[in-house]
């Protein structure tokens, strides 16, 4: 029997790609499978990507919580993944027990994933232990990035910030130039490619690409948390031209529905 699910997703204001690049997932899974996506969102207040406006920019997702569980949404996802690693090491895990815990008392528990949480998730997952990966962030938010996935026990080979402080100028890029940049990477005994280490930068059409012209397993922030929202819900993780974590390798046996 077919049935809706309502995505929900906790975004900056000036965030554009994430909601696009879930939803083309998504919408390409749902032409395998009988399940059907609806998909709604709450912004939290960001312009700037910086120290300053992304810890304010946090302090929101409370309300957003809030907001989309007045909705009944199936699933929360934070989509900010260099919000929660600037807020300090592990945060993600404090996110979404705090976050998950106003669903319940608002009386419409839901599971809450962060982009952050399932990245890390998402490496492990694929048993990527050294890893390279692209930003737009400048270099001290790279750093913290790069920190905070090593902190979980995951080696960043190699990094390129693109440093772009405009968030409304990250979602502009073109998301075929994540597949370019990958080949300037050091790619030296890297077990996967991070081919965006942010929700705002496109990069769902490089995914396929990188995969093929460099032979290593690709994901991105908004890949991965495709995959755990599936998996919250209980769906096969499963989507179309999304890369290696969504290619059905890695189908969890806690799913329950058929992929055609």
């Amino acid at each position: 029997m077919m049935r809706n699910y309502r995505i929900g997703q906790i975004v900056p204001s000036s965030n554009t790609t994430m909601e696009s690049e879930v939803s083309a997932m998504l919408r390409a899974r749902e032409a395998l499978a009988p399940e059907r996506f609806s998909f709604h969102s709450s912004r939290m207040r960001m312009k700037q990507v910086n120290t300053e406006e992304l810890a304010r920019m946090d302090s929101d997702s409370d309300r957003c919580a809030l907001e989309l569980s007045d909705a009944h949404v199936d699933v929360l996802g934070y989509a900010c993944l260099v919000a929660i690693m600037s807020m300090g090491k592990g945060y993600h895990r404090v996110s979404e027990e705090r976050l998950l815990r106003r669903t319940r008392e608002n009386g419409a528990e839901a599971p809450v994933i962060t982009s952050a949480g399932s990245l890390i998730n998402g490496l492990n997952l694929i048993k990527a232990k050294k890893v390279a990966i692209i930003t737009p962030y400048m270099k001290p938010l790279t750093k913290v990035v790069v920190d905070y996935i090593e902190n979980e026990g995951i080696e960043v080979v190699d990094a390129i910030a693109l440093e772009i402080p405009d968030n409304i100028e990250v979602g502009r890029r073109d998301p075929n130039a994540p597949a370019e940049l990958a080949k300037k990477l050091n790619l030296a005994n890297v077990d996967a490619i991070v081919a965006s280490a942010c929700v705002q930068m496109p990069s769902l059409t490089s995914i396929s690409t990188i995969e093929r012209e460099l032979n290593l397993p690709t994901v991105t922030a908004a890949s991965c948390t495709t995959y755990f929202m599936l998996r919250s819900l209980g769906l096969k993780e499963f989507a179309p031209d999304a890369g290696a974590l969504l290619n059905g390798d890695y189908i969890s046996n806690t799913s329950h529905q058929s992929v055609k």
